[in-house]
């Protein structure tokens, strides 16, 4: 059984996604945020004190989009496919995390993340302009195929499309890059991501 500590409305979304995907068995072990998005209580299996973080047996793995590279190895291929592609589900995994994630988190708190006293027009605009030129980058890769490996769904999908949803579900002007609003589209409305959101949006 997987143990996914956080809660939907937060990166642990990611991991409920990816668990979802897997048809593993997992559970989701409550931890919030108290004001100040601090953590209601200590979570001392994450050395970092932050969610989510899973426990999977003896192993204990924080770090959202590792652990769902670890989820995806579990279930094996479409998620997590062998040879040259797992190599390219890291590629991805790892363009999310240094070349778009803190571009939509700058955008974000200062769109509708913070109080409105508190954001400041300027950086998110800065935040905006970065994440267009990463945007740019995937509306080319899709040009020509459904999904970031080709014509199959992937972890490496799942973990891009996590972090663009907010993005998506808070009225970012995607019409610049059709492409990307059509992958958005199809990745946030498969069944699994669908329950995965009933638990964040509900």
């Amino acid at each position: 059984m997987l143990k996914i500590h956080g809660v939907p409305r937060s990166r642990a979304f990611r991991c409920i996604w990816a668990a979802e995907e897997s048809g593993l068995p997992y559970e989701v072990v409550p931890l919030g945020f108290a004001p100040g998005f601090k953590l209601e209580r200590p979570l001392a299996i994450n050395p970092n004190n932050k969610i989510p973080a899973l426990e999977d047996g003896d192993l204990v793995l924080f770090e959202s989009l590792a652990i769902n590279l670890h989820i995806a190895s579990k279930a094996g291929a479409p998620l997590m496919p062998a040879g040259n592609d797992a190599s390219r589900v890291m590629q991805w995994s790892l363009w999310t995390g240094t070349e778009v994630e803190a571009h939509v988190m700058r955008w974000g708190y200062n769109t509708y993340l913070k109080p409105e006293a508190e954001r400041v027009a300027s950086e998110a605009a800065a935040g905006k302009e970065a994440l267009d030129l990463r945007l740019a980058v995937l509306e080319s890769v899709l040009a020509d195929r459904p999904f970031l490996l080709g014509k199959d769904f992937t972890v490496a999908d799942l973990n891009l499309a996590c972090v663009l949803y907010a993005p998506w579900a808070n009225k970012y002007d995607l019409a610049p890059f059709p492409k990307v609003k059509a992958w958005l589209d199809t990745c946030l409305t498969r069944p699994a991501a669908l329950r995965a959101r009933k638990q964040r949006e509900g």
